[in-house]
């Protein structure tokens, strides 16, 4: 049998015993065997900490934010036979949804966090700066960096993908290297999707590693700057958090316990109510879903006590129509437990549960395509705790099954009561359609809850279910459920990450936290930094404007366009009392005529106006006065692009404004858009013709098999089709493609040198020449890249089809010559 290997020091290792076998939990068959004897964990740790750790905390926070989606894309492509895989854990289709996509969507939401809201630094600036002297020269600040060590993930069996990836996706951001362990059960499934992994060649060396089996004495070489993420047993991390080299290392330790979950009916949920059925519909697809093997399930039912009767009805008339079976048949919605093991341990502790509470539905369902003695399938099963605040074993044992307890309430505190009696909940669900008992519930309960999940017909459509953590929200929860946090958007990345105070001059802090302080030195050229591209942008470049002096006139006219007729503006017999000598200039007109002053009219890379931030009137402003304005870049951040925009940056420029006494009189921070350079040649005709100097009939290529005069009639060519000259026929690109295509032509991605054009047959010659010779050729280039030029201002609406990219208008046929000519071009070495 096949052992699976693990990824240590940058290497495939298989253990030297003879390791923990696997089995399929569906068949009973033997699938792969786990084993890590003889793994040197020591050198594996160091390797993480030096070389993993050089790497990825180089790289800046929106290149590991890049790198996480070009993994998921790229394990997106082989997610079939993850799913082959998968359905051997006993997961149905739906349940291996959840894991292995729902793993890959962990990671597409944190490349979208890191691109949309972190910088590209290797270190991340926390919070604003605070002014510690009264003279403003003397600054402090916060920065985040990653934590110099790694970090040892250790997984439960039930989530083979996602509980990898989930944990991953904050590590590889923050940029620390890991270790990933998972249980021995399943682990064939998270090997598979850690091979693919590696063979993308995407993420650095040392960046990630694998052991599959027991962990060994792995924590026995950790150390201060390390970390260990567990999820599993309470019990098994409480004694992992007290190792001698946990504790007395002070290594960050975060534990992800399972819980006793519950869920509450409202008061007003009657049968008949949409939140009755909805309640139905969630518990049974908590208990069934994975078969109950979710650290998130409905473990605990609470219900009105005169509902008790109607919910045990209903939920088991909705277990009875739950097929059990072989995850590969289209009819089976529930499969297997993970093993025989996990099927005797959920034994174990149902036979506990019957020690106090009533087994009021065990549901011996017929399997589909599957038996009892070969799999590991347990039908679900349901107790009634009748006398919940006496009984206590509900609210103590946790069968990690399809295994769940009803229990009756008699109003909103004791429902919030019993909630609580959980000792610390990753989740607890409140489905009701009353505001009041809603809020009243919710807050009550919340101190033991991680999350709380409320469900009513208003949302029921859009939901993502009890049991669905999301990215962008914490999981976790207090006490029992082990006191961690994992995810909650960008708050799961300080977990690993230093956090470290700065303090210094305006000048030193803007030199170390790239952005740029008010007191610190600006510079100032002749070139308006509105005409300057992202790349060109320098943090700290500046403009003074000309002064301007406010009029009355200004005052009433902007009170007229914007219809702010508030007092202080336009009745100076009301001033009286206040702190207005006379009728003031709105705040919002200051702040117009400040963009006024700095603002290009020329165009140029600016794009847009993105946002404002930080607005603030210190002064006011009377008739009289002059304003001037200082604009100074304060920070830059990277940004993905996607679709039929402009590649761009976020420039955030800080807005001094100043009145003739040199007083501060209003600061903003406001946002543009900023185009980046394009890597592509202008269409003009002038560079053009020099750059076709340097070609001659000796240029050889540097790819393919092109004469230079075969390159210059195929330009010339693509250029006549884009003025109908003739009019393409056929795009030879599948409609499905087509959008994604043409899209392509607005990023700065150059054409592949190989790319073979789809119309041409593999040895039909490009073009028979048609020109006398090369000069004649390039001179009639030259000449209709003019009358290119001139059609499109004279048909600005036109648009004429391309064999790729389908039927294209101006912009689309600029961009694509763009990109042409400079691909041919440096096919010829010419640019």
């Amino acid at each position: 049998m096949e052992k699976l290997k693990n990824y240590i020091h940058g290497e495939w290792v298989e253990g030297t015993g003879n390791g923990i076998p696997l089995y399929n939990a569906v068949t009973g068959e033997q699938v792969a065997i786990s084993d890590t004897e003889g793994l040197n964990f020591e050198q594996a740790l160091d390797y993480g900490r030096t070389v993993g750790y050089k790497n990825l905390s180089s790289m800046t926070f929106y290149d590991r934010g890049e790198m996480l989606k070009k993994v998921a894309l790229y394990l997106l492509e082989r997610k079939k036979k993850y799913y082959e895989l998968s359905y051997k854990t006993g997961a149905t289709h739906a349940d291996s949804w959840v894991d292995i996509e729902g793993g890959f969507g962990t990671f597409f939401t944190y490349s979208g966090l890191a691109k949309r809201m972190l910088p590209n630094t290797p270190f991340w600036v926390d919070g604003e700066t605070q002014k510690i002297s009264a003279n403003g020269t003397f600054l402090g600040t916060h920065i985040l960096t990653p934590s110099e060590g790694v970090s040892i993930q250790i997984n439960a069996y039930n989530f083979p993908v996602w509980g990898m990836l989930e944990k991953l996706s904050t590590s590889l951001l923050a940029g620390v290297p890991s270790i990933v362990k998972p249980s021995p059960f399943g682990s064939y499934l998270t090997n598979a999707v850690f091979q693919d992994m590696i063979e993308s060649g995407i993420l650095p060396e040392g960046a990630v590693q694998l052991v599959c089996g027991e962990p060994g004495n792995i924590l026995d070489y950790v150390q201060d700057g390390d970390s260990v993420l567990f999820t599993g047993s309470a019990n098994t991390g409480r004694k992992l958090k007290s190792l001698p080299s946990v504790a007395g290392n002070a290594v960050r330790f975060n534990m992800e316990a399972d819980s006793l979950n519950c869920s509450i009916l409202g008061l007003d949920a009657k049968p008949g109510t949409p939140e009755f059925d909805l309640f139905i519909k969630e518990v049974r697809n908590e208990m069934t879903t994975k078969a109950g093997q979710k650290c998130t399930a409905i473990r605990r039912i609470i219900v009105p006590e005169h509902l008790l009767g109607d919910v045990q009805n209903a939920l088991s008339k909705a277990l009875d129509q739950t097929k059990i079976g072989n995850p590969l048949s289209r009819e089976t919605r529930m499969g297997s437990l993970v093993g025989k093991q996990q099927y005797d341990e959920v034994v174990r502790k149902v036979n506990i549960l019957k020690s106090e509470t009533e087994l009021i539905y065990d549901g011996k369902h017929e399997l589909v395509d599957a038996n009892y003695d070969n799999g590991a399938f347990m039908s679900p099963k349901l107790f009634l705790n009748d006398k919940p605040f006496e009984k206590n074993i509900s609210h103590d044992v946790e069968a990690f099954g399809p295994v769940s307890t009803l229990m009756p309430y008699k109003d909103a505190e004791e429902a919030a009561a019993l909630a609580k009696r959980g000792k610390g909940s990753l989740v607890g669900s409140i489905i009701s359609h009353d505001e009041s008992f809603i809020a009243e519930t919710s807050w009550k309960m919340a101190s033991q809850h991680g999350r709380i999940f409320v469900l009513n017909r208003d949302n029921a459509k859009e939901s993502t279910g009890h049991g669905s953590p999301l990215p962008t929200l914490m999981h976790g929860g207090p006490g029992r459920a082990g006191g961690g946090e994992e995810m909650g958007g960008l708050n799961g990345l300080h977990f690993f990450l230093q956090k470290t105070a700065i303090q210094g001059s305006p000048d030193v802090l803007k030199a170390i936290t790239k952005i740029y302080q008010q007191g610190a030195e600006k510079k100032f050229s002749d070139k308006h930094p509105f005409q300057k591209y992202f790349e060109e942008v320098e943090i700290g470049d500046s403009l003074e404007t000309a002064g301007r002096t406010v009029t009355d006139a200004d005052i009433v006219n902007f009170s007229n366009v914007s219809w702010d007729h508030f007092y202080a503006h336009t009745d100076a017999t009301s001033l009286t009392g206040t702190i207005f000598d006379k009728t003031v200039a709105h705040g919002y007109f200051i702040l117009s005529a400040a963009a006024g002053l700095f603002v290009s009219g020329k165009k140029g890379p600016v794009i847009a106006n993105y946002g404002l931030e930080n607005c603030s009137f210190f002064k006011p402003v009377y008739a009289g006065d002059t304003i001037t304005v200082y604009l100074t870049a304060k920070e830059k951040i990277n940004r993905g692009v996607k679709g039929r925009n402009i590649p761009s940056g976020v420039v955030k420029w800080l807005v001094e404004v100043v009145n003739q006494r040199d007083e501060i009189v209003c600061v903003a921070t406001i946002l543009t858009l900023v185009a980046k350079h394009s890597p592509f040649i202008d269409l003009n005709v002038k560079n053009m013709s020099k750059i076709l100097n340097g070609l001659s009939e000796n240029t050889q290529p540097n790819w393919g098999k092109m004469s230079p005069q075969q390159m210059i009639e195929h330009l010339e060519h693509g250029v006549l089709v884009s003025l109908g000259e003739p009019e393409a026929d056929k795009c030879f690109t599948p409609e499905e493609h087509l959008e994604k295509w043409q899209d392509s032509l607005y990023n700065h991605r150059k054409m592949p040198k190989d790319f073979p054009a789809p119309f041409l047959a593999e040895d039909e010659t490009l073009l028979e020449l048609k020109h006398k010779n090369l000069e004649a050729a390039k001179q009639s280039f030259l000449d209709t890249l003019k009358r290119f030029s001139i059609y499109y201002k004279e048909n600005p609406q036109a648009e004429h089809m391309n064999f790729v990219f389908g039927k294209l208008n101006k912009e689309m046929w600029e961009l694509m010559h763009k990109k042409h000519f400079t691909h041919h071009f440096e096919q010829f070495g010419l640019i």
